[in-house]
């Protein structure tokens, strides 16, 4: 575990340690507060001999993600008791349920846009996030993944969204609201938790604004094919004071921009070749036009055949924003 995550997790546990044996001198105190004051100088002392984090059944390093939720866990998760892992599964099986309902509607169509978007977690819970909101400034779309993997990134996610729904509703400058975020976002998490992203907001007439934080490039698709168009601002979380340039683009009738996450472009074949960059360029300048719903369709049809049933090992999200003219809307 990083260095840094150790000093959080070690503040945090002697925190705890103060709050307990204050509670435990109050009047009516629990005798359970007994059992988890012994359990917090327990791991305090694994600190003290340069075991903290290490399962005391096999002696690999426990997941990380899971030290973060609870700095008193002894075991890895390959060694949990049943009891222990029926209670993750019940976790993680609510965390699946909490994190799908902050999703958007599947498809958005206003204002002149047709939006559609897949979501594709690797396992219960994702770090992936997508969102989309009418605005009176216009349609804002959001899609990025942040760092990790697990509980630990779906809580990031959640805190992604909970942010951009807040400051979304302020009317802010697509950039100001960015650097909000990364401010925000920046001050309340861990350092080396960070998030990629892209930000857009596009308006009935064809108008589109975006900022890149790192994340991969926005693929314009139109009639002569599909131009890349690279973020050039670092992740989320990474600098509190960051600025976010802002782009701006005009999308005739039919043109279409395509956004994803390295659960595309670092997929890997029985060969171990990634699906790459180029590919997913290439398959966006084929269909010019096409529609949302069916880009998307060939596009995991595409990401199949060249997985050649390979298991997925990353979280995976597509998003279509499409400008239809008057007739077609």
């Amino acid at each position: 575990m990083a260095t840094a995550e150790q000093t959080y997790l070690r503040t945090e546990l002697e925190q705890r340690r103060e709050r307990l044996h204050t509670a435990l001198h109050s009047p009516g105190a629990d005798a359970s507060l007994s059992q988890l004051l012994t359990a917090v100088d327990e791991a305090l002392d694994r600190f003290e001999r340069g075991t903290f984090g290490l399962c005391e059944a096999c002696h690999d390093t426990i997941e990380a993600e899971r030290l973060l939720a609870d700095p008193l866990m002894r075991f890895c998760l390959d060694h949990l008791t049943q009891d222990e892992q029926r209670a993750l599964e019940s976790d993680l099986s609510l965390a699946a349920r909490i994190q799908r309902r902050l999703l958007p509607e599947p498809g958005v169509e206003l204002a002149g846009w047709e939006v559609r978007y897949h979501y594709q977690p690797a396992g219960m819970v994702s770090g992936d996030y997508c969102d989309l909101l009418q605005t009176n400034n216009g349609l804002l779309f959001l899609l990025g993944d942040v760092s990790g993997k697990g509980v630990a990134a779906s809580m990031l996610m959640s805190h992604l969204h909970a942010t951009f729904r807040s400051l979304a509703e302020a009317g802010l400058p697509l950039e100001r609201m960015v650097e909000d975020a990364n401010r925000i976002f920046c001050e309340s998490t861990l350092a080396g938790q960070f998030a990629t992203l892209v930000v857009g907001r596009a308006t009935p007439d064809g108008s589109v604004e975006f900022v890149g934080a790192g994340h991969l490039p926005l693929l314009h698709i139109h009639s002569e094919g599909a131009s890349p168009r690279e973020s050039t601002g670092v992740p989320l979380g990474m600098f509190c004071g960051t600025r976010f340039p802002l782009h701006r683009m005009t999308l005739a009738a039919g043109d279409s921009l395509f956004l994803y996450t390295d659960g595309l472009t670092e997929a890997r074949n029985r060969a171990g070749e990634e699906y790459g960059l180029a590919r997913v360029q290439k398959l966006a300048a084929r269909h010019p036009g096409a529609e949302p719903r069916k880009l998307i369709s060939e596009c995991l049809t595409d990401l199949s055949g060249f997985r050649e049933a390979v298991k997925q090992t990353d979280d995976l999200t597509l998003l279509v924003v499409q400008r239809k003219d008057s007739a077609i809307s």
